[in-house]
């Protein structure tokens, strides 16, 4: 699998994040990448790093947004967007790190959500 710099969703990823006043997101710890030859079904994924970074090693907490370029690429633009804000939505008020699951006991990422996000955004 190949990586490439997403600067153009890292845009993206920025203006999503003040006009959805996503307070707790950092958009300089967020980094974007294009993949190539994935072997997933996703169209894009987010990656955090532990706790154990930043305790251990003095790393301030990251995370990574990776579109799958074969699957993404194919998607309208509103799609994009959803895809993007569901991604975000894995991140915790915390912003320590971690990732938030699908579904926990205060939140659920679906996109019965992210379309409630969406409809907020205009």
């Amino acid at each position: 699998m190949q990586y490439k710099l997403a600067p153009e969703i890292k845009r993206q990823i920025r203006v999503l994040v003040k006009e959805l006043n996503f307070t707790h997101i950092k958009s300089s710890q967020i980094h974007c990448i294009r993949s190539f030859d994935a072997k997933t079904r996703a169209y894009a994924r987010i990656w955090g790093m532990s706790r154990l970074f930043k305790e251990v090693a003095g790393l301030e907490p990251n995370y990574i947004i990776e579109v799958i370029a074969q699957r993404f690429d194919k998607l309208s633009e509103r799609e994009k967007i959803k895809t993007l804000i569901h991604e975000l939505m894995h991140i915790p008020k915390t912003f320590s790190g971690a990732l938030l699951s699908h579904r926990g006991p205060h939140h659920e990422i679906n996109d019965r959500e992210v379309e409630k996000i969406l409809r907020n955004l205009k």
